[in-house]
């Protein structure tokens, strides 16, 4: 097993055991196959729930440019809900799983197909 299965894997149980979902398995291989070398980097890997910033960069670069949604309050709602989904006390919100749950919200898993 690969250290990108590994990661898959880890991102399948945080989905079960912090978010209470049973993952698809191919969307969120593609999710994570999506985010890139950025899954290798301790810093990278993760979304900082608290930095502003982070969560901007998570709606233009992901939802805007990636999911090809239109910007608007509803943008950061739903980041908002995914980073309460996942548990605000949880110091690693992996951005595969992240984006996994944004892409089902919006229901846009035809991005990955």
């Amino acid at each position: 097993m690969g250290k990108r299965d590994e990661l898959i894997a880890k991102y399948a149980e945080d989905l079960k055991s912090k978010c209470g979902m049973d993952a698809d398995m191919d969307l969120l291989t593609k999710v994570t196959i999506g985010c890139g070398p950025a899954i290798y980097d301790a810093d990278a890997s993760t979304v900082a729930a608290s930095q502003e910033g982070e969560l901007e960069t998570v709606k233009n670069n992901f939802l805007i440019k990636k999911l090809g949604l239109s910007d608007g309050p509803e943008l950061m709602e739903a980041i908002n809900k995914a980073m309460e989904t996942y548990g605000m006390s949880e110091r690693n919100k992996y951005r595969a799983v992240v984006y996994y749950m944004l892409t089902k919200h919006f229901g846009k898993e035809s991005v990955y197909s």
